[in-house]
């Protein structure tokens, strides 16, 4: 397991815009991790004090960096990336915040090199899903 404080060091998020609180496993293709952060007051993405669903898509994002990462990038400074695609996304909830249990995590990378990645994911609370779907991620040059 990796806590809260090491998977800052693993992605280009720290703080409170950190989403993660734990990596309970990974492999080489996939990751699982935890949050509790849809119900912290101090999310820099609640709007009128609400974290609407989609923001999911952001808890997706950083378990793909951190899986990044841990199966193969250990080593290097985390690369900054971005969304460029969305595929096959299915929202199944509103808000988060009004979540009482943790939210789990998944990505698994279907694909990759250097310049891009593309990951299923999946986010759910309890035996609920709350979202799944497929991101392609854009992998910025490290700067010269």
């Amino acid at each position: 397991m990796i806590g809260r404080e090491a998977i800052e060091r693993l992605i280009p998020h720290a703080g409170t815009m950190c989403l993660l609180d734990e990596v309970m496993a990974w492999d080489d293709d996939k990751i699982c991790c935890r949050s509790t952060r849809h119900r912290a007051p101090d999310n820099p993405l609640r709007h009128a004090g609400r974290l609407g669903g989609l923001i999911g898509i952001e808890f997706a994002a950083q378990a793909m960096a951190a899986h990044g990462r841990l199966a193969g990038a250990i080593n290097e400074r985390p690369r900054v990336g971005f969304i460029a695609s969305l595929r096959d996304l299915n929202c199944r909830c509103d808000r988060l915040d009004q979540l009482d249990g943790d939210l789990n995590v998944t990505a698994t990378r279907l694909m990759g090199d250097d310049e891009r990645v593309m990951y299923a994911f999946a986010i759910s609370c309890g035996a609920q899903e709350l979202m799944a779907g497929r991101a392609t991620v854009i992998l910025q040059a490290e700067p010269t």
